[in-house]
């Protein structure tokens, strides 16, 4: 059931002993939004804590410095950026994948599996629906809650990039810097910082670019041999997806990644006319006009990349 800013209210005031639950493969914006809501909760005097399934990428410490999860048995749960319940990953999806209280988020393509959610489907990041969440509760923005609100709004837009990007997430953005976000630090945590190893995986993915539609569309491939001969991450990945659109000419970047247990997750970074979302939804997946994703079983990649190729060739007629 989707409800309004003052129901978030009533709910979140109501609240304690929560838990706060963020999507696999974690990014800046769901990581952001749970700890800016866990220091809310906390000045409160609420009992919160933060989980996800998988290891939150170095990068991200940043956000987490000083702080203490306590262990409590949850008697209220809430998801940020989180449109779907199996994005929480197989782990916390099996715990508390249908018990989830509250979801907020900015994804259109929500399904709706928490007892309540709010969402703003126009917004470019969670992080800004939850702000404007925050500033209706009169909640203070601390450096701390500015901090991780800031990370999430910027890792959404790409550091401010994406046409998703409205004069209010920049107002915003200068608020929270107001408020005492160190964007600089955060912009070169996010943006400019790589690991060696994020360098000699895209030495292998570039190698083996592979291009469709007259170059407007561009496929990368990751694959499990890749990341052992360089020791890159999963997470050294985020960026390579992001580089795939910004060939001259390319409308759609496609990024297929190996997952450790088999099968590819695709990652699909568009221009117009091409809409990201759309395109994986053919497939079982989602996302956002301009960034979206999707999986094949294992064995199967190939298959989908050819039909995906063939559904952005007739887009493009």
């Amino acid at each position: 059931m989707e409800i309004d800013s003052k129901r978030v209210i009533e709910l979140l005031t109501a609240a304690d002993d929560v838990l706060i639950l963020t999507h696999k493969n974690p990014d800046g914006d769901t990581l952001g939004c749970a700890v800016a809501l866990w220091h809310v909760l906390t000045a409160m005097g609420k009992r919160a804590a933060v989980i996800n399934g998988q290891p939150i990428p170095k990068r991200y410490d940043l956000l987490f410095e000083g702080l203490e999860m306590p262990e409590f048995e949850p008697k209220f749960i809430v998801a940020v950026d989180v449109a779907d319940n199996k994005l929480l990953g197989s782990k916390l999806d099996a715990l508390y994948g249908d018990k989830v209280d509250l979801c907020i988020d900015h994804h259109a393509t929500n399904v709706n599996y928490a007892k309540e959610t709010f969402l703003n489907g126009d917004d470019c990041a969670a992080a800004l629906t939850l702000y404007r969440i925050f500033a209706e509760m009169g909640a203070e923005i601390t450096p701390a809650v500015a901090n991780a609100l800031y990370t999430g709004i910027s890792t959404d837009t790409g550091c401010f990039r994406y046409s998703s990007v409205t004069s209010e997430a920049y107002r915003v953005a200068a608020d929270l810097i107001d408020c005492g976000a160190d964007n600089a630090r955060i912009n070169v945590a996010m943006f400019e910082t790589k690991p060696f190893a994020y360098y000699d995986m895209l030495s292998e993915v570039l190698s083996g670019m592979r291009t469709f539609c007259d170059g407007r569309v561009i496929v990368f491939k990751v694959t499990n041999e890749m990341f052992e001969k360089t020791g890159a991450t999963p997470d050294d990945c985020d960026a390579i997806a992001a580089m795939s659109r910004q060939f001259e000419g390319a409308l759609c970047g496609i990024t297929m990644k190996e997952k450790a247990n088999g099968g590819f997750k695709f990652s699909l970074r568009t221009h117009e006319p091409l809409n990201a979302a759309e395109l994986c939804a053919e497939f079982g997946g989602g996302g956002h006009m301009r960034a979206a994703g999707c999986d094949a079983d294992a064995g199967k990649e190939e298959e989908v990349l050819s039909k995906l190729v063939g559904l952005i060739e007739e887009e493009l007629k």
